[in-house]
């Protein structure tokens, strides 16, 4: 790669970072009562949840749990999926941090590192599965809340930029990376993940997602 065209991806990097940073929701601005609050509803509900299973874990038991009122939690949050989401956000703020400055694969690295684009689509599908995987329920919940709840979440946004972006990259091998990327986060939705993971097992699933995104690698 010549100079110029170095500096052409830097570039293009940084453009593609600041693309990303706009689709980010960003943290809650609250009062200084309120942050606290959030907090303890929070903590109490991932405890109840870890203990009990999502689905066994009322609104009037995380209410109770936390020691705020019902009518608080409900203002708040709205439903448990509402609270399933808020859960993980922090969450999924971890991972769009790693993919926007992390070491590579999954991030870019450092400045002035080349990263080839499929090896980021597939740290992404690691990445992504593992964070899944791990909170399976809660996903679950927070994307079939209603019909399209997934794809109004605005980590899906997140998600399906980077992806476009990786495929893109690709030049011809993958001609539509906007429509691919699309393709590529249904495998990944929740609700397929538990279909898969209660038909096949955990290893199985992983295995034929990570052979997925091979695929587009190729």
């Amino acid at each position: 790669m010549s100079g110029e065209e170095a500096m052409m991806d830097r570039r293009l990097a940084g453009t593609r970072r600041v693309d990303l940073e706009l689709m980010r929701t960003p943290p809650p601005k609250e009062r200084a009562d309120a942050a606290r609050n959030r907090v303890k509803v929070l903590d109490a509900a991932a405890a109840l949840f870890a203990r009990h299973g999502v689905e066994a874990v009322s609104m009037d038991a995380v209410a109770a749990e936390a020691g705020v009122g019902k009518g608080t939690l409900f203002r708040r949050f709205g439903d448990k999926a509402g609270l399933a989401v808020a859960l993980l956000n922090e969450r999924e703020r971890e991972l769009q941090d790693a993919i926007l400055s992390g070491p590579s694969p999954l991030g870019p690295g450092e400045e002035g590192a080349v990263v080839a684009p499929s090896e980021r689509l597939h740290a992404f599908a690691d990445a992504y599965l593992n964070y899944v995987l791990d909170h399976l329920s809660l996903v679950r919940m927070s994307e079939t809340a209603s019909p399209g709840a997934r794809y109004r979440i605005g980590a899906y946004g997140f998600w399906h930029r980077h992806l476009t972006i990786l495929l893109d990259q690709r030049g011809d091998a993958v001609p539509d990376g906007e429509a691919a990327a699309h393709a590529l986060l249904a495998v990944l939705g929740a609700e397929h993940l538990t279909a898969m993971v209660e038909s096949v097992g955990t290893e199985r699933t992983r295995a034929t997602v990570r052979k997925f995104f091979e695929m587009a690698r190729a």
